[in-house]
């Protein structure tokens, strides 16, 4: 079980900033990212590709590899800074505290090694455990991720079992130590539809036996709906808007947000047209515009937006939005209401 300690959230993201170097640049690929998870709660990360989702997950692991490296900010793991952490005391706790399910199965997996001998490796290395007893809790896990006959399954090898099986290996190799944080990266992608229900749902059943933490990366919107508490949406490296799912769902603030929403195909009747799109693409970490990173796409954007980043602005029920609109100021043109610009995107 997940330990209940006195800290209440089980992790914390503040200003943490990951960037890679080349010899004529350094590129921000996080910039500034901040979020809580509260124990036993779920955090849905979502945003195009490019929006720095993973190399936010990577840098909780520490496993930014040269020439990336992180430059700022810290993450506290159960009150403690795991960048003060040494790479010794990282390696035990990845795996064991913190474990991640990483996106594609098939080349995660190392094809060398039978299923049973890479879920055995988390209980020989953290646990102690003998081989013989690593293996009996290795067959426990396939069963509770329900795979059938998981006495045959562990003998084999990846390429012998489906997409769906190879993801519930990963979800077993991730939870063999009980950890205190889940870390998924878009653990459902090029799954189909019941497969994908499936795994959402394991991942909830199991956050509810094990008291974890989830941090849940991923672009799909529907997902987020089905299994987190709360979200918080990126952009170029930068969180733009977090809020409790309901919140997210029922009055999103950010004009990023409304354009994920509104591309979201409904399910309850026929759509007339072209669905709506966000104009324009997610620009390289490389050429970060120099307002706000959303500005060049953003449909209400005025002088202000381009010329001059804004901060996190957080109300009252700790929800927070990254836009000029939701100011005081405006953008010197005549005419152009702040008020009048936000009412526009809440009818949008």
């Amino acid at each position: 079980m997940a330990s209940s300690n006195s800290y209440e959230n089980i992790l914390e993201v503040r200003n943490l900033q990951t960037s890679f170097f080349t010899k004529e640049i350094e590129v921000k690929a996080v910039d500034g990212v901040t979020f809580t998870i509260p124990k036993q709660k779920t955090l849905g990360v979502v945003g195009e590709s490019g929006s720095g989702k993973s190399i936010t997950s990577l840098s909780i692991l520490r496993l930014i590899e040269k020439p990336g490296k992180i430059v700022g900010g810290e993450i506290l793991f159960k009150g403690e800074n795991l960048l003060e952490k040494s790479e010794a005391e990282m390696r035990k706790i990845r795996g064991n505290e913190i474990s991640m399910i990483f996106q594609e199965p098939m080349t995660s997996l190392n094809p060398t090694l039978t299923i049973g001998q890479q879920i055995n490796e988390a209980y020989l290395i953290h646990q102690g455990l003998s081989k013989k007893e690593a293996t009996k809790r290795s067959i426990e896990m396939l069963k509770l991720v329900g795979i059938p006959s998981p006495e045959k399954r562990i003998k084999q090898y990846p390429y012998e079992l489906s997409g769906g099986m190879r993801q519930r290996v990963m979800i077993a190799m991730a939870l063999a130590c009980n950890p205190d944080l889940l870390i998924a990266d878009e653990p459902t992608t090029a799954l189909d539809v019941t497969i994908q229900a499936q795994i959402l749902n394991l991942i909830k059943d199991l956050q509810q036996k094990l008291g974890m933490g989830v941090l849940f990366i991923t672009h799909d919107l529907g997902v987020v709906a089905e299994i987190c508490d709360y979200v918080a949406v990126m952009y170029c490296g930068q969180v733009v808007e977090y809020a409790d799912v309901k919140t997210l769902f029922k009055q999103p603030k950010h004009p990023y947000t409304v354009g994920l929403m509104k591309s979201i195909p409904p399910h309850d009747y026929d759509v007339e047209g072209d669905l709506d799109i966000i104009e324009g693409m997610v620009p390289s970490p490389a050429e970060i515009p120099i307002g706000c990173r959303f500005a060049p796409r953003c449909p209400f954007a005025t002088e202000l937006c381009k010329q001059k980043m804004p901060e996190l602005i957080t109300d009252k029920n700790n929800n927070q939005v990254r836009c000029w609109i939701y100011t005081n100021e405006w953008d010197g043109e005549k005419g152009i209401d702040v008020r009048a610009r936000k009412e526009n995107i809440a009818q949008s």
